[in-house]
């Protein structure tokens, strides 16, 4: 399934119509399902549907996992797959995640009601009480390993990489750099949580060869508690974003030591939290 999809449409310009053709972001639901339990008692779960741009399915799925606290590394998964109908037929809206025998479900502590939204991560937590019991890690600091002058250089560089924004202008994107301004790998997504979840499911499946300690996480839009708190479970110390945070987000990267700058673009940007990782202030 394509992330993007010609359609015809009537552009208005300068009291003028014309037929015109264009791109447009797809939008599409992706169910997760676990197979989980012992080798002798195997058991199926249903545990979320987001709507989301197909592509990067797998690294979506195993992102949305790891940030919930159910699997801890790629080594708790057996296999993923899409579900096949009986003539064999692929179903690209479905994933399976088969879990080792030794994984425990009951690390599933925030509850998600079946179905979210792609502009909405935590609206489905079942209560506010859970997404306040998460707890958050707290980052190590390493001063001045970050230059100034790099980092506002880096939202032009993420468009650079969205091939599919750049068709339609509809997608969010989450890019990770290194600490000399090396691009690594972008997610894009028509939901900023996803993208984000395919980043961290992508960054899951590579880290023993990425030291995030000293990476990058660059978002193409505002920064929401959610996103601070995907960064911190991924181990990701600073965050720049071309756009606002709100006040949860700076409170939740200020406690858990990450760098966060908004606003961001060549000409400056908001430092808000961690200033000592910046150099060249």
């Amino acid at each position: 399934m394509e992330p993007i999809k010609k359609i015809k449409a009537i552009k208005i310009a300068n009291q003028q119509n014309r037929y015109i053709e264009d791109f447009v972001s797809v939008e599409e639901p992706l169910e997760i399902r676990l197979v989980y339990g012992s080798t002798e008692d195997r058991q199926k779960k249903s545990v979320s549907i987001t709507m989301r741009t197909p592509g990067d399915d797998e690294n979506l799925a195993l992102g949305f996992l790891k940030n919930e606290g159910i699997i801890r590394d790629v080594k708790d998964v057996l296999k993923s797959a899409f579900q096949t109908f009986h003539k064999g037929e692929l179903n690209s809206n479905i994933i399976t995640i088969h879990l080792h025998p030794e994984v425990n479900l009951h690390t599933f502590s925030l509850e998600r009601n079946f179905y979210t939204t792609s502009s909405c991560g935590l609206c489905g937590k079942a209560s506010i009480e859970a997404v306040q019991n998460i707890g958050i890690p707290h980052l190590q600091i390493i001063p001045a390993v970050i230059d100034i002058s790099m980092l506002l250089t880096l939202p032009d560089r993420i468009r650079e990489n969205q091939p599919s924004f750049a068709a339609t202008g509809g997608l969010h994107a989450a890019a990770l750099f290194d600490s000399k301004g090396r691009i690594l790998h972008v997610a894009e997504d028509v939901g900023r949580h996803n993208a984000m979840d395919k980043l961290c499911g992508w960054i899951l499946r590579h880290d023993s060869h990425i030291d995030l300690t000293r990476n990058i996480l660059v978002l193409s839009g505002r920064t929401s508690f959610e996103l601070i708190q995907k960064a911190a479970f991924t181990g990701i110390p600073v965050v720049c974003a071309v756009g606002a945070p709100s006040s949860l987000a700076i409170e939740t990267a200020e406690a858990a030591n990450i760098t966060l700058t908004g606003f961001t673009k060549t000409s400056g940007a908001n430092i808000y939290t961690h200033a000592e990782r910046i150099s060249g202030l």
